[in-house]
């Protein structure tokens, strides 16, 4: 499969952990299209950290706001009820833990929690952002590809610079969906086109596959 089929499974999987109510703060990127897959009884309320609370989808081109943007700098609308506020009230809200969750990407997460997601030393980096306060307020969806270019991403042990320890709850990828449980990572859902052998291959951190290991729905 392309990417961009790998990014739809990832998208309509993460879909269904968001419920209705949740106050959900998206990751730049792939996370942001989890909204379009939503079911039409289940409406999140979407938090961006530079200051807005019940954004809407991407407005048409030609009818962009300069003043609406999410802390990417894309362009955001504001749903009926939204509320727009500085990023210290915007963080307070992260830091007093009223996000019930987050969908972010990753770089690098380990068989113990850990996440690395904002920098690749050598490079330039605007900063870490929200990601270190989210991660530690929030519940935890990383949602990405399952390797970078055949490498693993689900590793022993992370190498780059980590944004926070121990923090990541699930972990969604086009082949399966893993959670940290007390016993360990444990693979819970495994995509049809795929084998509990190909996850093992395309994962270097250890893994317990769940007695009740069950497909991937994301239909």
């Amino acid at each position: 499969m392309d990417k961009q089929q790998m990014q739809q499974i990832i998208a309509k999987r993460v879909a269904k952990e968001l419920h209705d109510g949740d106050v959900v703060n998206l990751g730049i990127g792939l996370p942001t299209m989890a909204v379009n897959y939503l079911p039409k009884d289940v409406h999140v309320i979407l938090q961006t950290e530079n200051g807005m609370l019940g954004f809407g989808p991407t407005p048409e081109e030609g009818k962009e706001d300069p003043f609406l943007t999410n802390s990417g700098g894309g362009y955001i609308t504001a749903q009926p009820g939204a509320a727009s506020f500085s990023s210290a009230d915007s963080f307070a809200l992260i830091r007093g833990g009223h996000v019930d969750a987050t969908v972010l990407g990753a770089m690098q997460v380990d068989e113990n929690a850990d996440l690395a997601n904002w920098m690749v030393p050598g490079k330039l980096v605007a900063g870490m952002g929200g990601a270190m306060d989210l991660l530690t307020n929030a519940r935890v969806i990383i949602a990405m590809i399952h390797t970078q270019k055949g490498a693993p991403k689900i590793l022993h042990k992370c190498n780059l610079p980590l944004t926070a320890k121990g923090k990541v709850n699930m972990i969604i990828t086009e082949m399966c969906v893993m959670e940290f449980k007390p016993e360990g990572l444990t693979l819970t859902e495994l995509y049809p086109e795929f084998t509990v052998e190909d996850v093992k291959a395309a994962t270097e951190a250890d893994f317990i596959v769940s007695p009740d290991l069950k497909p991937m729905e994301i239909d």
